[in-house]
């Protein structure tokens, strides 16, 4: 993994939970990583951790529902480091409901990060990467990407959505400019995003649901730096990672 250590990795939804694995656990292999979302507070936070334990961070408050934001993003990464290695699209919303609540709110607040949050990374990051003649994107998706839970439909959607884009960018893009793409999708992780289910019906339909023994974000950072560190003529395509006793 010694080849880590030359890459510039941005890293959106890293101010908690899978972001902020990633963005630690890459550092510890010597890659350099800028770490965006919305939490300036805690983005310094992970900063300062991660510098004061020799390694690279910075970071760039950035929504990804805004274009302009991601844009930003994407320009201070190549002011300040002069390229991008990896874009990692991992920012996203999961608050889970029936249908028949209509949550039209959250619904559309689920589709501007979730699917036009990545949409925004991939405008940010391709004519970058188009320009250098190598990169790589990860998109984060989820096992609701693979398939539909009770009170998950719209959320499933956005994932489904996900993988697909991922899919086709792989078929456009991988041949002729060198971009690789992986799409990650787990399974039950202990995060945040479970504090955003305001449904009190969805929410206890997914704890009766949810493992005694969930993944850690270290998991999936664990995947995601086995994406990043193969050979450039192998291109990991997808990862689906579960907690052994998630059946489904």
């Amino acid at each position: 993994m010694t080849h880590l250590k030359e890459k510039v990795v941005v890293i959106t939804g890293a101010s908690s939970g899978i972001g902020q694995s990633v963005a630690e656990e890459i550092t510890k292999l010597g890659g350099t990583v800028v770490l965006s979302a919305r939490r300036e507070e805690r983005l310094k936070e992970i900063c300062k951790g991660i510098n004061a334990n020799d390694g690279k961070a910075t970071y760039f408050c950035a929504d990804v529902s805004s274009r302009s934001d991601v844009q930003s993003l994407a320009n201070y990464t190549i002011e300040t480091h002069g390229k991008i290695d990896v874009w990692i699209n991992n920012a996203g919303l999961m608050p889970l409901s029936f249908l028949n609540k209509l949550k039209v709110d959250e619904w559309d607040r689920m589709i501007d990060v979730n699917i036009k949050g990545v949409l925004y990374g991939i405008a940010a990051a391709v004519p970058i990467m188009e320009k250098q003649n190598s990169g790589h994107i990860i998109n984060v998706s989820s096992v609701a990407g693979h398939r539909v839970g009770m009170a998950g439909a719209v959320y499933s959607g956005t994932k489904f959505a996900v993988r697909a884009i991922t899919e086709g960018l792989r078929m456009e893009l991988s041949p002729t400019a060198n971009i690789r793409t992986t799409i990650i999708s787990p399974g039950a992780v202990a995060t945040e995003l479970f504090d955003t289910i305001t449904d009190q019906d969805a929410a206890t339909s997914l704890k009766e649901r949810i493992p005694k023994d969930p993944l850690e974000g270290k998991n999936i950072a664990d995947a995601i730096i086995y994406a990043i560190t193969q050979p450039q003529n192998v291109s990991i395509n997808e990862i689906l990672i579960r907690p052994t006793e998630q059946p489904s």
